[in-house]
């Protein structure tokens, strides 16, 4: 994001976004004019082999106008905050619009409504720069040299200011922070892995995650090669929230109501083990929660899974209207709980299990068939033979086929909801949770 002379000095604020919305809005010859703002500060600092080999800053920010006469719709953005160019990106956009085709679910924008302010930003985040992010590197590094291990990973932190406007008196605004770190150990052909975000990058628990990463990547230097199958197992949280996400991403309501979805028919219906339940909490401490949806809709609090029973579907506003559903359900912090009495951690499942295949983590999880969502993927950085409640050997990965509709029907035990970070997800909360049968259908051969 640039301006005459250099780059933006600060993240914009929302009294800057209130202006340059307001001289959108005050030029606009549309029926309909909607303003949004990103602007992104992130810092990343990335380690391999035992040592950081990138700590770079970058910056990007645009400012997007779309504007509708009628159904006919027309967006252009920039990257240049002057007026100037906000000025050209309003005429582009009214130019694309009056040559569009009407959308024949074109909807105008929400009405104004007051957002929930959830704890998106925190001061110690905000302020983390090159220094500190470096120090964390530098401890992850140091504990696994010290082991006569190898350390990948990055450290990251960032800020972003996010806005909507819109011609309705529709106005929202809020600065999002975030850290992240992630860290893959390895030990000869053997790795571990842990990862870990939050609003306050002082709540990373480096030390903790490294330890863990390290224990995992030393426990797997002596494979075993087990014949693929079914088999009970104990799926780490990651592992479950691998599943989760494409069951998340599944309840589109549009694809329920032309029946191409895997849980058509079935909502108000079981769908899972009656001890699952599965909420959005977006002021939840440890999650990564919003004001408002990329629509200009409010973040609240809401049931998806209740004890098993499918309860909401994921709604664009079209397709609410045509349902008549009046509150849209968002799903931006989510949080899947077992009932029962759950055990306090993963070690505790171990403990409680006759023999299992403890999963870390699932990699490049991919759909085989949509319409049951049979997924396929692959185990990683830590696949183990769990045996009278001890692991008793590492084994080698395994790629499986399986359904989370089919796999979650049943689960033995689980633990309180527990983070679970990685690249395909972002973050949730989930259990790890013990399966009484789960499909591998082949052995890796890496």
């Amino acid at each position: 994001m640039t301006v005459p002379g250099g780059t933006w000095p600060k993240i914009t604020s929302r009294d800057e976004f209130r202006f340059l919305s307001d001289l959108v809005l005050t030029c606009s010859s549309a029926d309909h004019t909607i303003i949004r703002l990103r602007d992104h500060h992130a810092g990343t600092t990335r380690f391999a082999n035992n040592q950081v080999i990138q700590n770079v800053d970058a910056r990007r920010g645009s400012l997007a106008v779309t504007v509708a006469f009628g159904g006919r719709q027309g967006t252009a953005s920039t990257t240049d905050f002057t007026a100037g160019a906000i000025q050209d990106a309003l005429a582009r956009a009214e130019r694309i619009a009056r040559i569009s085709p009407v959308d024949p679910e074109y909807l105008p924008p929400p009405d104004p409504c007051l957002f929930p302010v959830p704890a998106t930003a925190k001061p110690e985040t905000l302020a983390a720069g090159p220094v500190k992010r470096l120090e964390y590197a530098n401890e992850a590094i140091g504990h696994c040299r010290m082991e006569n291990l190898m350390a990948a990973g990055v450290v990251a932190s960032s800020r972003t200011a996010v806005g909507i406007a819109a011609s309705t008196g529709l106005f929202g605004y809020e600065v999002r922070g975030d850290a992240r770190f992630s860290l893959t150990v390895q030990a000869g052909d053997a790795t571990g892995w842990s990862a870990a975000a939050h609003r306050s990058i002082d709540h990373l628990k480096i030390q903790e995650r490294t330890l863990a990463a390290i224990a995992k990547a030393k426990r797997g230097r002596d494979v075993c090669e087990l014949p693929a199958g079914p088999y009970p197992v104990i799926l780490e949280p990651a592992a479950v929230a691998g599943l989760l996400a494409w069951m998340i991403w599944s309840l589109d309501a549009k694809s329920y109501e032309k029946g191409t979805s895997p849980f058509t028919g079935n909502l108000g219906r079981a769908i899972v083990d009656e001890r699952l339940t599965l909420r959005n909490h977006p002021d939840h401490a440890d999650l990564l929660g919003e004001g408002f949806s990329h629509e200009g809709l409010p973040s609240t609090p809401s049931v998806w899974i209740d004890h098993g029973i499918l309860t909401q579907l994921v709604y664009d506003r079209f397709t609410a209207k045509a349902n008549r559903v009046d509150s849209i359900p968002t799903l931006d912090a989510p949080v899947l709980s077992s009932d029962g009495l759950p055990a306090q951690s993963i070690q505790e499942l171990i403990k409680n299990t006759e023999r299992a295949i403890l999963v870390t983590n699932f990699w490049y999880i991919r759909p085989v068939n949509p319409r049951d969502l049979m997924l396929t993927g692959m185990t990683r950085d830590g696949t183990f033979l769990v045996e009278k409640g001890e692991i008793v050997s590492a084994v080698r990965n395994f790629r499986f086929h399986d359904s989370p509709l089919q796999a979650l029907q049943h689960i033995t035990a689980g633990t309180i909801p527990m983070e679970a970070v990685n690249s395909e997800t972002g973050k949730m909360l989930v259990p790890a949770l013990a399966l009484p049968h789960f499909h591998f259908s082949s052995v890796t051969r890496f």
